[in-house]
């Protein structure tokens, strides 16, 4: 195969020219058709589940950790995995 920049004779399986270093293929995907996420609720539920958990991790430490907390870091736990899975899913 010949580079189609320099005209340089290459190897056929070789992803770029090693005398002018071009690629010898089109990229699939290309950097600006990559879709943007606008939505920060993932993030806001990741940073409450975090601060929830820090909460958790001090008052068990000493042994007076509540049942009703990790009762909600499960819950949100668990409303995050779904929000992740529908997401997905659409």
């Amino acid at each position: 195969m010949t580079c189609k920049h320099c005209g340089t004779e290459i190897a056929d399986k070789a992803l770029v020219c090693f005398r002018c270093g071009h690629a010898t293929f089109e990229p699939q995907i290309r950097s600006g058709q990559v879709p943007k996420s606008g939505s920060r609720v993932p993030v806001i539920a990741a940073l409450l589940i975090l601060i929830l958990c820090a909460l958790f991790m001090s008052q068990a430490a000493v042994g007076q950790a509540p049942r009703l907390v990790s009762w909600v870091v499960a819950g949100l736990a668990v409303v995050v995995f779904v929000w992740r899975f529908w997401r997905r899913r659409r």
